[in-house]
Formats: C-alpha cells, structure tokens, sequence
C-alpha cells in the first residue's frame, strides 16, 4: 500500500485539540530537544488578511526565498514562482502581512511531514481566502518539498496558509497539494523538527515559527 494512506490527517486537517500534552489552552514548557530552544504554545488567533484575495507580492519567475526562522534553527524555501505562481504568490503575499510570524508546528509525524501555517493552531484555521493551482498529474511529495494543506473537500490544489514540509525519502502522496517549493537550505533543520511528533502527529514540543522573511534575487 502506498505510504499516501497515511495522508487522512492531512486531508481532513484534523484538529489536534484534545489530544496529546498540548490539546488544551495552557501553555506549557517542555524540556526542549537538542538545538530547540524553549518555547510555549502560542494563543489562537484569527486569520484575517488584508485583503478577501491575495495582492500582487512576486512576479512569475522572480527568484525568491523564504527563510523561515524557528526556536530550533533556521531552514530556507526556494519558492516555485514559476511553476506555481499564484501558490507562491499568496505564501509570499501572507509572510510580507507577518502572518506566519509567532505561529507553529501543530503537527509532526516523523518520518512523513511537519506542518503548520495554522493561526488557530489546530489543524482547521487559515485566512479567509483561498487559491487553486492543480499539480501536474506526475507530481511527487520527495524530501524537501514543501507543499499547500487541504481538505479532503476541497479540489486539487486548493490552498490557503497552511503547508507541509516532506520529511519522508518518498511520502507517497497522490498529486492533489499545491507545490509551494523546495527547502534549498537548512534540511537538517527540518529533520529536527520532523523528530518531534508524537502519536497522531501530536508535537510532544513546541516549535513556534518565530519569522518568515522574504529573499529576493
């Protein structure tokens, strides 16, 4: 059986609260893993936007990063301007608003994806829009791709904060999420965080996405 089973969690973004050592309100300090520093969970917010659709933020082709500073080390995203556009456009769009800035990894799972991008910090918030961009029907989820959350709802390529980050050699994954891009910098990064899941994806620590920045050229 292909490893995309695995992928109902992510589909349906099913909502953490309630499960593990972070399903409720409190914050909490854990012991932090080696390279982490320590850090709380942050408060739920609302995902408003300043806009109801995404305004123009980088051109097609534009050679753009994000780097995305956490409280276990810093990793970059090359983003995929080109081949998808407005998906790129709308990450892009989001992080100059600091949207991302202060949220978490809500979901870990070794050895598969970290994801997050989620101001609810549950699974089930993102702002109030959305785009689409269907993947080419070939499309494989390697390690490093990063790529948009959906519903299991909602159309190929349906879009709106939230993104995971392959940790698998391979996840298995049919070709139904957006490519947001590729981590070109910092994997190991990654990988650190991907050790910090628990049963059901549950983050047995806090890993807050402290800033995302853009970097062009």
């Amino acid at each position: 059986m292909l490893r995309g089973a695995r992928i109902a969690p992510l589909l349906i973004a099913v909502a953490l609260t309630g499960c593990g050592p972070f399903g409720d309100d409190e914050t909490t300090t854990q012991q932090t893993a080696a390279g982490c520093a320590s850090a709380e969970r942050p408060q739920a917010r609302e995902g408003k936007t300043a806009k109801p659709k995404p305004g123009r933020a980088v051109k097609e082709g534009e050679a753009v990063s994000a780097v995305v500073r956490t409280s276990c080390g810093e990793f970059e995203i090359e983003l995929d301007t080109e081949g998808s556009p407005k998906t790129a456009n709308s990450f892009a769009y989001l992080v100059e608003r600091g949207f991302y800035d202060g949220l978490w990894f809500h979901r870990i799972e070794p050895g598969f994806v970290i994801q997050g991008g989620d101001p609810l910090g549950s699974g089930l918030g993102g702002p109030d829009y959305h785009v689409t961009e269907k993947p080419p029907f070939d499309q494989e989820y390697r390690r490093g791709t990063v790529a948009m959350a959906k519903t299991e709802a909602e159309p190929r390529g349906r879009s709106g904060s939230q993104f995971f980050i392959v940790t698998a050699t391979d996840a298995g994954l049919n070709a139904d999420f957006a490519v947001l891009g590729q981590v070109s910098t910092g994997i190991d990064i990654v990988e650190r965080i991907g050790e910090l899941g628990g049963e059901g994806g549950t983050p047995v620590q806090v890993v807050l996405i402290e800033s995302i920045r853009l970097r062009r050229g």
